[in-house]
């Protein structure tokens, strides 16, 4: 699998003739590249459960500023980012905050959320041609270390990161990150000793992609994967899609025992074809997850989880359950639609049912689950509130009981609603 990984990109390297214009060179300076941005962001979840007392419910307001200078003239450019991060609890108070999968606000050691947080960060970077140079608070969205910004505030990490587009298609990133903040506490620090990670991924040919990176997550796990997107065109309004991901997983035998896991390793994939016909798209996935454990990727390292960002998922079967249990097997059908076409610009709707089977519950039986999801959004696109969108979404989960007793997941109904308004400053 190594072998292949490393052929494949010398194969982009070796392919790639054609070089890129020096973005340096046409530097404009630190202040007039400079952009600012505020995001409005007003999040509502609600996890409804059917076989417990654990509810879970949060509301607030987000404010989410961001600065990006632009680069100094010369050989090596120099510049700034940085961003400011608020949030004000609205209600989700005692008996509804045990929620660690929705973690707008953390709990105190009172048992109640904060009232309200607030975080910033600021990283500096060096451009030389097409390569830029970052240290400080960064939000890395890599395959293997995405940060989560599906909730009220986002994830961030502090470390040192490489991104290169020298050649034209070929982008390589390359990091090393020792801090990670969480998204519902001040605290910078939530436990991860270091996560390293390196790859990249290159277009051989307008329609055709492939990636592949790898991390190692000190003293929890080494993590690979491969994605490959390829987009066929059948007709000015009709094209089908192919998207392939997979990880493969190598768990540290300590973290095996810490964290009580029945394995020490996991090969997880998946393969989803679209289907684009004029405002409509029909989707159909397989999902396999095979090894000795189940799928492991984000939360936090000081919980005993991985650490290694909450969005660290890029599998198609990905909803409020991510079916990637232990030699779980999930089959999806979606459909989606663009009311545009009918006179409606900016709304959409997406629906899509997956059921997943063969799952590993450890003695007590092959383990089943289901999920129903549904989200409407809409975009304003003219006026004093051009670009404000409002985003519902909700999902019906349903399980196997063998599958609520090994604790792996549970019946219940979500509700998100979201609403963001992103102003440009400057």
């Amino acid at each position: 699998m190594l072998k292949t990984r490393i052929s494949l990109l010398a194969l982009g390297l070796m392919a790639a003739t054609q070089a890129m214009a020096n973005d340096q060179a046409a530097s404009k300076g630190f202040v007039e590249d400079s952009s600012a941005t505020l995001l409005l962001r007003n999040a509502y979840m609600n996890r409804d459960k059917k076989h417990t007392n654990n509810d879970q419910m949060m509301w607030g307001q987000g404010f989410i500023g961001k600065f990006s200078s632009g680069f100094t003239q010369g050989t090596v450019g120099v510049g700034v980012d940085a961003f400011g991060l608020y949030g004000v609890r609205l209600d989700g108070g005692t008996g509804h905050n045990d929620a660690p999968g929705i973690d707008f606000f953390k709990r105190g050691d009172s048992g109640n959320a904060q009232h309200d947080i607030s975080r910033g960060g600021a990283a500096i970077k060096f451009r030389v041609s097409n390569t830029v140079l970052k240290y400080g608070d960064q939000m890395p969205a890599l395959p293997v270390l995405q940060y989560d910004d599906a909730r009220l505030l986002p994830e961030s990490y502090t470390g040192t990161s490489i991104n290169s587009k020298e050649i034209e298609g070929l982008e390589l990133n390359a990091g090393r990150y020792t801090r990670e903040a969480r998204k519902s506490t001040e605290q910078r620090d939530s436990g991860l000793k270091s996560i390293n990670v390196f790859g990249g991924s290159y277009k051989f040919m307008p329609n055709l992609t492939a990636s592949l990176y790898t991390s190692d997550v000190e003293d929890v796990l080494k993590k690979h994967y491969l994605g490959v997107n390829y987009v066929h065109a059948i007709s000015n309004d009709q094209s089908l899609t192919l998207d392939f991901n997979g990880y493969k997983s190598d768990i540290d035998k300590k973290y095996v025992q810490k964290a009580k896991l029945s394995g020490d390793d996991n090969t997880i994939w998946s393969l989803a074809a679209t289907y684009a016909f004029g405002p409509h798209s029909v989707t159909i996935a397989h999902q396999r997850s095979t090894g000795s454990t189940g799928y492991l990727y984000g939360s936090y390292q000081n919980v005993g989880d991985v650490g290694d960002g909450g969005s660290t998922i890029y599998l198609a079967n990905s909803y409020w359950s991510d079916f990637n249990a232990e030699d779980e097997r999930s089959w999806q059908i979606a459909y989606g639609l663009d009311f545009g076409a009918f006179g409606v610009p900016g709304l959409t709707y997406n629906v899509a049912y997956v059921r997943g089977d063969n799952i590993n519950t450890n003695g007590n039986g092959e383990g089943t689950e289901r999920e129903i999801f549904n989200q409407f959004k809409y975009v304003v696109q003219e006026g004093p509130a051009k670009d404000l969108s409002l985003k519902v979404r909700s999902s019906w989960l349903r399980t196997s009981e063998n599958v609520r007793v090994s604790k792996y997941n549970d019946d219940g109904n979500e509700v998100r609603i979201f609403v963001e308004y992103p102003i440009s400053i400057f």
